[in-house]
C-alpha cells in the first residue's frame, strides 16, 4: 500500500490524513456507510465495493501500526487520567 492509496482511503470514509481516529470511530463510519451504499438497502454495488476496498486497505494498515504503551503515551491519549494523576494529592482538585 502507498500513502496515497491510504489518503484515497481515508476520504471514501470522508477522513483525511490529519485526523487522529481510533479503529472504533472507522468501524462506526463504515457502518454508516455500508447501510447508505449496500445494494439492498438501494445502494449501488460499485459504491459498496469501493467502500468495502477501502476498508480492508485502512484495516491492513491499523494491523501493522505499531502501538506505544508507555507510560506517557497513555497520558497523552488520556488527559483526564493524566490531570487525575498530576492533581490527585491536591485536596482542593475538583472542588467549586
Amino acid at each position: 500500500m502507498t500513502h496515497s492509496e491510504l489518503k484515497a482511503a481515508l476520504k471514501v470514509f470522508g477522513f483525511s490524513d490529519r485526523d487522529r481516529l481510533t479503529m472504533a470511530q472507522i468501524k462506526q463510519r463504515h457502518r454508516e456507510l455500508a447501510k447508505k451504499y449496500h445494494p439492498d438497502l438501494q445502494g449501488e454495488a460499485h459504491q459498496m465495493q469501493r467502500l468495502n476496498s477501502a476498508a480492508s486497505i485502512l484495516m491492513s494498515y491499523l494491523k501493522s501500526y505499531q502501538f506505544s504503551f508507555t507510560e506517557e503515551e497513555f497520558y497523552r491519549q488520556n488527559p483526564d487520567e493524566r490531570l487525575r494523576m498530576q492533581f490527585a494529592n491536591v485536596p482542593t482538585w475538583g472542588v467549586s
